[in-house]
């Protein structure tokens, strides 16, 4: 039997760009070899230079250059503007939405349209799974901090229990770990919330929180905190693939993506040199949660 194709996709991005920014970013994403580019805003309502016409515009662009694209929906919903930014996201009519809060996921079920479960919905069983798919789910992400174990375990019973659908793995990135109702950005920078000048700008892959040994713990992005280092998860891809997983997300960053996505549609296709043990470890990564462990282990450096 033969190793299913594994699907590469590019997540939205997670940090404040600029307008200049969003649209090169996208226009050389256009031809890279991923097959789903997920747009939009799923941080912060604050962040309001990219409105649904420009992301709608954008993802008819990368249409045509043969991506499928997906509209994601804010993770923490605030204010009745909120709701109101929501429906529209919901009702756009042109591209699937991906439901990254109950909010979301109850306009689009009640209103029958598809959906893809974002992973802050935390999808642990095949009983809540079989419940979304008859809601509409077309595809779920794994909560960032499953492990390969009990993924794999999961995704198994799914199928036992006929409710299997594709399931997404975060790939590669800063992971998404927590968002709050205060804005840490504004705070570090001694402005209120509601006045904080969009001092996320400064920041195009997020501010660095340092423990007192000086090491570095998290990621600052605005009420999203992140880790500090980078999930890398290239050279499971076999594995993924083996043990059902359909698509690997790849978060974006400010510089290099470029090469990032090379690299995986080099692993996915068993092109890419195996890890050299004697070689200096990249210390931004970080695949603890992946093989069960605490989530900022680098098992590189263990093994190595």
């Amino acid at each position: 039997m033969s190793t299913p194709t594994l699907q590469l996709s590019l997540g939205p991005v997670l940090f404040y760009w600029t307008r200049e920014r969003y649209a090169n970013f996208y226009r050389e994403a256009a031809d890279w070899p991923v097959e789903i580019v997920t747009l939009g805003e799923t941080v912060c309502s604050r962040r309001r230079d990219m409105k649904l016409d420009d992301w709608l515009g954008i993802g008819r662009e990368l249409t045509q250059a043969g991506k499928q694209v997906v509209l994601a929906s804010q993770t923490l919903i605030e204010s009745e503007a909120d709701l109101r930014d929501l429906r529209k996201l919901c009702d756009n009519g042109d591209f699937i939405v991906e439901a990254n809060d109950q909010s979301a996921l109850q306009r689009l079920s009640c209103a029958g349209l598809p959906f893809i479960a974002g992973a802050a919905l935390n999808l642990y069983n095949p009983a809540t799974l079989g419940v979304m798919k008859r809601t509409g789910m077309q595809r779920w992400q794994a909560p960032v901090e499953m492990s390969k174990k009990d993924l794999a375990q999961l995704i198994a019973d799914c199928h036992q229990a006929g409710v299997s659908q594709p399931c997404e793995v975060f790939a590669y990135g800063h992971l998404p770990l927590a968002w709050s109702s205060r804005c840490f950005t504004a705070r570090r920078h001694q402005t209120p919330k509601d006045r904080c000048k969009f001092v996320c700008q400064k920041y195009p892959e997020g501010l660095v929180l340092r423990s007192q040994e000086s090491r570095d713990v998290f990621t600052l992005n605005g009420i999203q905190t992140l880790s500090s280092a980078c999930q890398d998860l290239r050279y499971e891809l076999p594995d993924m693939a083996a043990m059902g997983v359909s698509v690997a997300r790849l978060s974006p960053r400010a510089e290099g993506m470029a090469e990032i996505v090379k690299a995986f549609d080099q692993a996915r296709q068993n092109r890419l040199p195996p890890p050299d043990p004697l070689s200096v470890v990249d210390a931004e990564i970080c695949d603890g949660y992946w093989y069960g462990r605490p989530g900022m282990d680098n098992t590189r450096t263990v093994a190595s």
